[in-house]
């Protein structure tokens, strides 16, 4: 015979079902709350700033989220490093100090990055703080603000110099699309023409300082597969290679210029397509004797390369928006574009401006509004050749001479 049980039934008065109501209002506010509150925490690393002098140095490392900081070294040994946990640094950033500071990085680690300080003479951590967006400021800012201490800082050793150059550096500028690929089109502007027309008023530029050799990869309409532009820069030993485009966007109120450098992604592509050629090592002038010597060789070739990269387009991205041209909120941007993948020439793609918007492509189609803008890559361009260092570290023949 089958057991049969029932549960006692519970009476609920209309004050119960408000207050379990309640309750489960107020769990899930709760937990919508704290989801908020994670998902809010770490950001990209957007720049970083110097202020100050030699009694007082401040620096600000500007974020897109919130992050939390704790020093890892004090200032004792030459320098400071502060760990910003959830901080993401999409590139390595680096650049000549200020004040206190003789240089510095940012560089990323498990977890987060790490802002390393070369010190230029001895100081200690003052404070440090967390500033939310607020009064004007749409970003976070995380604040380091250092007090000379009268010790004499930690001398660093000394970097070997590269040796002269030989020739004037090789720039190669690549217009974007052409022939039977226009690229973007608005309703009067096609985005190989306007990228074309760029492209020779950069070349012009760049020629009449007399600093620089300059190559196109098309100086036509004419289609150019991805792959060759590439090979056009490698097989001439091109210094710098520069892609010109213009960005396309469903609102046309959209505009500014913005800059891509190579994605970590597309680091990994690039060399996997490397190492699948027969012939890779005599490309890049490699020993050839040990497979796993020459993939190091590559591996720091290419890094290498993306750090070159990063810093050009860095002081690309400061001397066209020094010259007054609209910007993109974030305007530095990684990716694995096919014209971005030597590893062993640094790179960078330039998104001009916006065809569909309407200031932005009257002012490229205009030839005074692109020398302006040319001229101020050629302003970034001297920068990055002022401060060049060797690339082409795989390289056993190559590298003197070479920025």
């Amino acid at each position: 015979m089958r057991a049969s049980f029932s549960f006692p039934r519970v009476h609920w008065r209309p004050r119960d079902w408000a207050l379990t109501a309640l309750a489960f209002v107020v769990v899930c506010v709760v937990g919508l709350t704290a989801g908020r509150g994670l998902a809010a925490f770490g950001g990209d690393v957007l720049r970083l700033r110097l202020g100050g002098d030699a009694e007082a140095t401040r620096v600000v490392v500007d974020l897109d989220g919130a992050v939390e900081g704790s020093v890892v070294e004090t200032g004792r040994d030459g320098r400071v490093v502060i760990a910003l946990r959830g901080a993401r640094a999409r590139s390595p950033l680096e650049g000549e100090g200020r004040g206190l500071v003789r240089r510095w990085r940012v560089a990323s680690e498990a977890g987060g990055s790490r802002v390393e300080l070369t010190l230029a003479a001895g100081a200690r951590v003052e404070r440090r703080f967390l500033l939310p967006p607020g009064d004007g400021v749409e970003h976070h800012r995380y604040v380091v603000d250092l007090a000379a201490d009268g010790r004499t800082a930690a001398t660093p050793a000394a970097e070997p110099r590269p040796a002269a150059r030989r020739e004037k550096p090789l720039v190669v500028i690549d217009a974007g699309h052409g022939g039977r690929d226009p690229g973007s089109l608005s309703a009067s502007h096609r985005e190989s023409e306007l990228a074309l027309a760029a492209a020779l008023d950069l070349k012009a530029e760049l020629e009449r300082t007399g600093r620089y050799r300059v190559m196109l990869t098309r100086d036509r309409d004419v289609y150019v597969p991805l792959q060759r532009r590439v090979e056009i820069a490698r097989r001439a030993g091109a210094d710098l290679f520069i892609s010109l485009h213009l960005d396309s966007s469903g609102d046309p109120a959209t505009r500014g210029a913005s800059v891509y450098t190579l994605s970590e992604q597309g680091a990994g592509r690039a060399v996997r397509e490397f190492t699948g050629r027969d012939d890779w090592t005599r490309e890049l002038d490699l020993p050839g004797r040990d497979p796993g010597v020459d993939r190091i060789l590559l591996d720091i070739t290419q890094r290498s390369t993306q750090n070159q990269s990063a810093r050009f387009a860095r002081g690309l991205l400061g001397e066209i928006e020094g010259a007054g041209h609209p910007m993109l909120r974030r305007s530095h941007r990684d990716a694995g574009l096919a014209v971005l993948l030597a590893p062993d020439v640094p790179a960078v793609l330039l998104e001009m401006g916006f065809i569909t918007n309407p200031d932005d492509a009257r002012a490229l189609d205009s030839q005074s509004g692109r020398r302006r803008l040319m001229r101020a890559v050629v302003r970034g361009i001297d920068a990055f050749f002022l401060d060049a260092e060797p690339v082409r570290y795989a390289s056993s023949g190559n590298a003197a001479g070479r920025p």
